[in-house]
């Protein structure tokens, strides 16, 4: 068995109607790349964490994931970039916190109970 199929037999009302409908290419990629934010364990571990206790620097982060500061930085990085985590300087330290968007998505990707409000 092969994942095409052996005869071309497009439901051509149906298949058009979906095509009308279906996301924009720019759409896609920014919803591609939101999901992609939390898409690595160490990211979505860091994103729990972030959900958890609220505002964090990253030498607490680096503690919590049990990973090195350089790779934590690495990943709140990508994260800023997507738009899940958000941050700001206070003095030496920088210091992290989860967007709303971050939150709705890590509540759609843990089962229910795994994050608190």
């Amino acid at each position: 068995m092969t994942d095409s199929c052996a005869l071309l037999c497009i439901d051509m009302e149906k298949a058009e109607g979906l095509r009308r409908a279906r996301l924009e290419q720019p759409v896609a990629e920014s919803v591609a790349a939101l999901a992609a934010a939390l898409g690595e364990p160490t990211r979505l571990a860091l994103a729990r964490a972030l959900a958890d206790g609220g505002e964090l620097c990253v030498c607490d982060l680096s503690w919590i994931v049990e990973r090195s500061e350089k790779l934590v930085s690495h990943h709140l990085r990508k994260m800023r970039t997507a738009g899940v985590a958000r941050s700001r300087r206070d003095g030496k330290m920088v210091m992290y916190e989860i967007t709303a968007a971050g939150r709705a998505l890590l509540n759609v990707l843990l089962p229910a109970g795994q994050v608190r409000a």
